[in-house]
């Protein structure tokens, strides 16, 4: 019985230290890495709904994902003439290393209700200033 316990702990001795020399670039999975836009995808589900589908690469995960996406709606609403979009869902999802973002937004020329607005025009320009693309 001793000696099951002394092997026990020698095993268990021997994982943590193999656990401590793993590379840390392993566990970050690409965090903080420069992102990498590789394109928006729209669809117009309606006459005032769209869905818009984004892909990236790097960057700190679904929130830049999902920052990307509202680039891409609130450049979508204005090539369409809307000057509002309200974020009615996404998905962020990962495959393999790259990010997507799947949302749909609800366009408007009015400032519609909710909490997830934006206002077209003011987004674009923010998304310019952060270098994130809305095509």
């Amino acid at each position: 019985m001793a000696q099951r316990l002394s092997l026990l702990a020698t095993l268990g001795t021997a994982t943590a230290a193999l656990g401590a020399c793993a590379p840390a670039g392993e566990v970050t999975e690409e965090r903080g890495q420069t992102p990498v836009y590789e394109g928006v995808s729209t669809i117009l589900l309606d006459r005032d709904l769209v869905s818009v589908t984004v892909a990236m690469r790097g960057g700190d995960g679904g929130s830049d994902v999902e920052a990307y996406g509202r680039c891409a709606a609130a450049q979508y609403a204005l090539d369409q003439g809307f000057g509002f979009a309200r974020q009615v869902r996404t998905i962020v999802k990962k495959d393999g290393r790259v990010w997507i973002g799947d949302a749909v937004y609800l366009l408007s020329a009015d400032r519609p209700e909710g909490l997830r607005t934006i206002e077209a025009e003011a987004a674009v320009a923010d998304c310019d200033r952060l270098g994130i693309p809305g095509r």
